[in-house]
């Protein structure tokens, strides 16, 4: 069945690439975005599709979005806009709860308004904090340690509390660590693998903040659009939540030591002290996901890194 989906953010990152998804699954998308981190290339593919429309949309203006989602009316909203740095949100708190919090109120009560079915909502492993136990299941202690965290369980809780008393389906997709092509090495928001990757072509040091000992489960913006579509898409879906990522806990000393092996010449990687709010252990459990709508990592940490590095040219 062919639905038609509304995804914020849509020229951002992971939009952009479960914008890519969808349309290739032939559903019909309507994509927000405003630019602010997004970007217009991005969308290439999009748009010369004909089932895809954009709007250029700050979803924090409320009564703007409400009337796109009451002009299309869509079957699913996938609601990806956010702050994603958890420095910023530290840094701006104020901005933090804005594009972190607020708008997902609004795009909830649009949906609420609208008779919207669906939301599919971006949330991140911030959630946790730093666990003790690794893979963490879906019910584990959620202690986050960020005002980015922070904001991502309440956000939770709020379409969860929606989709109570609403009848909506909500699922909310904790993020773990996300990587691959349009992931910008320049910009305060992207993962450390494309930074690694940028400052190897450059013949530079990477910087690692604290031993490197620190783990991280890193997972292909591919499977990560297959999940969204997976939890837009699934027919008698429940609400609920569910870890996005591979379990395999990966150390960014174990990363650094993978990415350099085509660089004969790496310069020594440079250890600064760690940085608040950063976590020391990361890595999911996908049980979850797996009972929920079927989804399980295609994508080895080996082979993605070889396919971003071959579309970065550097190899």
């Amino acid at each position: 069945m062919r639905l038609k989906i509304l995804v914020t953010g849509a020229a951002g990152f992971i939009g952009s690439h479960t914008t890519d998804h969808l349309l290739h699954a032939g559903h019909f998308v309507i994509g927000v975005d405003n630019f602010r981190t997004g970007k217009r290339a991005n969308l290439a593919s999009a748009l010369t599709n004909p089932k895809f429309i954009f709007c250029e949309l700050d979803v924090t203006e409320e009564s703007a979005f409400t009337e796109i989602v009451g002009q299309y009316r869509p079957d699913v909203i996938v609601h990806l806009a956010a702050l994603v740095s958890v420095p910023e949100s530290i840094a701006n708190p104020a901005l933090n709860d804005l594009l972190n919090f607020r708008t997902t109120r609004t795009v909830a009560e649009a949906a609420r308004l609208h008779l919207v079915p669906r939301i599919v909502f971006a949330s991140s492993a911030a959630v946790y904090g730093d666990p003790t136990h690794t893979p963490i299941p879906e019910n584990g202690p959620t202690l986050p340690l960020s005002p980015y965290g922070s904001a991502k369980l309440a956000s939770e809780n709020l379409l969860l509390e929606y989709a109570s008393r609403h009848g909506l389906v909500v699922r909310c997709q904790r993020y773990f660590n996300v990587y691959g092509p349009r992931q910008d090495p320049s910009s305060s928001y992207s993962g450390v693998i494309s930074i690694f990757l940028d400052r190897l072509g450059r013949n530079l040091p990477a910087t690692i903040f604290g031993d490197g000992e620190q783990t991280r489960d890193f997972i292909s913006v591919y499977d990560v659009a297959r999940a969204n579509a997976l939890a837009a898409t699934a027919p008698g879906l429940a609400s609920g939540v569910a870890n996005i990522c591979t379990e395999k806990e990966v150390s960014l000393n174990q990363l650094w030591q993978l990415l350099r092996q085509g660089f004969s010449e790496a310069p020594v990687p440079l250890h600064v002290p760690e940085r608040p709010g950063d976590i020391r252990r990361s890595c999911g459990s996908t049980a979850l996901a797996h009972d929920s709508f079927g989804f399980r990592s295609r994508i080895s940490l080996e082979h993605g890194l070889r396919d971003l590095a071959r579309q970065c040219s550097i190899e």
